[in-house]
């Protein structure tokens, strides 16, 4: 298995695209759980680590720090 390095602030592209069209989500909180906040619509869901490791596709674009 790959390791995926993610980190908070980040785009990353699901593999399955939300309802509202958009497939590009921020990562907004980290720790036993990722919570992470579509881009479209500004919905914002929680789910395991484990989860979301197995569910991501691919880092699309670093986060900044000054969030």
């Amino acid at each position: 298995m790959e390791n995926k390095q993610f980190d908070l602030g980040d785009i990353v592209q699901m593999k399955k695209q939300h309802p509202c069209g958009e497939n590009k989500w921020k990562v907004i909180r980290m720790g036993m759980d990722i919570r992470i906040k579509c881009i479209g619509c500004n919905h914002s869901i929680l789910m395991p680590r484990k989860d979301f490791v197995r569910k991501m596709k691919k880092v699309l674009e670093k986060g900044s720090l000054e969030e």
